[in-house]
């Protein structure tokens, strides 16, 4: 595969991480006057409509057989996931389920080890995911280490988490299609928005639209429809696409320690020398999880800026 291609899925998967780092901050402010459904479903519906302005094409025919991985996608990916990932902040503790959803890529590589070609686990792997699941664990527990077992809460967010993992080894396979990943985004979004419509009913859902006449409602809900979901879950399948579903899923890794660092400038919350330890041993297990493509990545573009120097010198 081409190298830039390679280097652009990284970055892509980077961008990614670094806005889904920072979303629960923006759930937390819109929580005091919304739902978690009402979230949900407003910023899904910004987010497909944003897609659908920005690519107005569609796939002229689907085949039965690929239109079910999009309906599987929506459902697992968009509905499911976060609304067991909200409500089970209901009965268990957020560093909980901060800590269980961060260990997803562990799920992603075992269905892709299972169900896809050329998605190998190797040992490297699992060190990094044990070296990052301790980061993970300093970073959400900041130093605080009293962990509140909630058998149902904690199970949502497991649930959570692979589903996720469900989500993510579909959309390698759907960019096997061969179709636009914004398209693919799109109808993603089509499918898990239908599904939203009874969790409507279900968690008595309300528009009421003034809620938004508060700047700072619709800015956070805003972030949340067009960067959170339009744009970051395009990069993010993109990046599946061209990465492969283990490689990508490795930077889930890193959302604790954007959250972390967001609190601090953001909220302007305490960080103490345990969550910094976290936050390297966290970086560490990225590295040790895909440390030989970045190790050839670097050496590709040191190799590129020489031939750059080289060619600047002969003139």
């Amino acid at each position: 595969m081409n190298s830039n291609k390679v280097k652009l899925g990284h970055l892509s998967a980077v961008i990614t991480i670094l806005i889904w780092g920072t979303t629960f901050i923006s759930t937390k402010v819109l929580l005091k006057d919304f739902t978690p459904i009402e979230i949900l479903v407003f910023r899904f519906a910004i987010g497909y409509i944003t897609l659908l302005f920005i690519y107005p094409h569609h796939v002229k025919k689907v085949e039965l057989k690929q239109e079910l991985y999009f309906v599987i996608a929506g459902l697992s990916g968009v509905t499911l996931y976060f609304l067991l990932e909200n409500i089970s902040l209901i009965y268990t503790l957020a560093t909980n389920v901060g800590v269980i959803i961060s260990i997803a890529p562990f799920f992603t590589a075992i269905f892709a080890h299972l169900f896809l070609d050329n998605e190998k686990l190797t040992l490297r792997f699992f060190i990094g995911l044990m070296v990052a699941i301790i980061g993970i664990l300093l970073i959400e527990f900041n130093g605080k280490f009293v962990l509140k077992l909630n058998p149902f809460g904690d199970i949502l967010a497991i649930l959570a988490a692979i589903l996720w993992a469900v989500y993510s080894v579909i959309m390698k396979k759907i960019s096997s299609f061969q179709y636009n990943t914004i398209i693919s985004t799109r109808k993603v979004f089509f499918y898990g928005l239908i599904f939203m419509i009874p969790a409507i009913f279900i968690f008595d859902f309300k528009f009421q639209l003034y809620r938004f006449t508060s700047a700072l409602n619709l800015m956070n809900i805003l972030y949340l429809g067009f960067g959170a979901s339009a744009l970051c879950f395009v990069t993010w399948n993109w990046s599946v696409k061209v990465l492969g579903v283990v490689k990508t899923s490795v930077y889930i890794y890193m959302v604790p320690v954007i959250t972390a660092g967001s609190s601090v400038v953001i909220l302007h919350e305490n960080i103490t020398a345990i969550s910094i330890i976290g936050i390297a041993l966290t970086l560490t297990g990225l590295f040790i999880s895909d440390g030989k493509q970045i190790i050839k990545l670097r050496r590709e573009m040191n190799d590129e800026r020489t031939r750059y120097k080289m060619r600047y010198s002969d003139k």
